[in-house]
């Protein structure tokens, strides 16, 4: 049964609702009208907006399993379509309306929202790094929940790149495409998908590989492969659009 505000929901109850699925909370803040958020599915004001993520392979495990990976019933972004099936799921158990980064444009701002609710950072190589999951982690989705849930203050961390002195991202490209604040995404794509993109194809970038930060939780091969795949289908995508 749908749980609501007057049920006194706890951030505990909702995460292990989450981490059934491989997934995590990964933090929230009280939003207020200059965030421009739709009503909760309650038609009440805004309260919570809680951040949904993985990290590691918890998530791909989950994933990997189900029916969508196989393409029963699924599109062409299954994990897309995983991912709207299991937070509508626990979404609807909490009376929260479910946001999601990948439906758009316009895309709600989850960048922006990430570093409002947890302590991650602009990395040299563009996607935020977390102090412990380094590279390895991306966000699926949101809550946003009516009613203002007791949140801990975000923990004061620096970046781990700026006690970084050798910065190994940024000189592990075979084809040099990224740099400080530059991404070539035409050399990315064009060395990827061609014959000698192999490694960086199958194990995931070289790049990102090389960062020192949260090794523990970097992807495996069968899990780094499949999110090179989808890369290289949405650039070819944007291409074909003329926006790549």
């Amino acid at each position: 049964m749908p749980r609501n505000a007057a049920d006194r929901i706890t951030l505990a109850e909702i995460g292990a609702a989450l981490t059934a699925h491989g997934l995590r909370l990964r933090g929230g803040f009280h939003p207020d009208a200059d965030d421009g958020l739709p009503a909760p599915a309650d038609g009440s004001d805004a309260g919570t907006l809680l951040l949904v993520g993985h990290a590691g392979a918890d998530m791909w495990r989950q994933f990997s399993a189900s029916r969508f990976l196989a393409g029963d019933g699924a599109g062409s972004a299954p994990l897309d379509d995983w991912s709207r099936k299991v937070i509508g799921e626990v979404a609807t158990t909490f009376s929260a309306l479910p946001l999601y980064p990948f439906e758009g444009p316009p895309y709600w701002p989850f960048q922006r929202w990430a570093q409002r609710a947890e302590p991650v950072h602009p990395s040299p190589l563009g996607p935020l790094i977390h102090p412990e999951f380094g590279l390895w982690h991306a966000y699926r989705g949101a809550l946003l929940l009516p009613g203002r849930l007791p949140l801990p203050p975000v923990a004061a961390s620096p970046s781990p790149c700026e006690s970084c002195a050798e910065r190994p991202c940024l000189n592990r490209c075979p084809v040099d495409a990224v740099a400080e604040g530059a991404y070539d995404v035409p050399a990315c794509t064009g060395h990827v998908g061609g014959p000698h993109g192999g490694d960086c194809r199958e194990r995931g970038c070289l790049a990102r590989r090389a960062c020192p930060v949260g090794q523990a939780y970097a992807y495996g091969p069968a899990q780094a492969a499949f999110h090179m795949a989808a890369f290289l289908r949405n650039a070819a995508g944007l291409a074909g659009q003329g926006r790549g």
